[in-house]
């Protein structure tokens, strides 16, 4: 990528977003923002107690992560967000054109069980299923790349970094 752009790290719960967040933005030299720090208490205790959020409970979270992307447009920057819905990526846009995505893909019971050996995250793997009923991989019209999550940290930060370098 020859000029800076910020960069939306999405896909469902375990696929690594927090891990290859900060990683790809190490080798993209911009900062890295977390997107679950954007997400009001009242949501995280929703999603602590095993309930999936509302629509109307995401909309001031993909709105405090859009304004975030919007003030780092002009300097590059990277930020993990789930952006499952197309609805969620076109609420992003409005608020940061610019924003490209990657999103993190892999098979459903490498996930899980990835999503069952993290400690400390508030997303338990009883939600796993609604995250991939929710999905909608990218379309072909949105600026973006599909990232295989297969192998190490290191093996899928350097398919991102390739996948984005190759982007128009």
């Amino acid at each position: 990528m020859s000029t800076p752009k910020v960069v939306v790290v999405m896909g469902v719960a375990g696929t690594g977003k927090t891990t290859i967040g900060p990683l790809l933005a190490a080798r993209l030299d911009v900062p890295y923002a977390e997107g679950d720090d954007f997400h009001p208490p009242a949501n995280i205790a929703k999603m602590s107690a095993g309930t999936p959020l509302t629509d109307e409970d995401r909309w001031p979270w993909l709105d405090a992560i859009g304004s975030w992307a919007h003030g780092r447009a002009a300097l590059g920057g990277v930020v993990s967000c789930s952006a499952l819905k197309r609805s969620y990526r076109d609420r992003l846009r409005a608020e940061a054109p610019g924003v490209v995505f990657v999103h993190l893909a892999g098979d459903r019971s490498l996930i899980e069980d990835r999503m069952s050996h993290r400690q400390g995250h508030f997303m338990p793997t009883a939600l796993l299923d609604s995250q991939f009923a929710t999905l909608q991989p990218l379309q072909a019209d949105e600026a973006g790349v599909v990232v295989d999550v297969s192998g190490s940290p290191e093996e899928i930060t350097g398919r991102a970094v390739k996948a984005l370098a190759e982007l128009p």
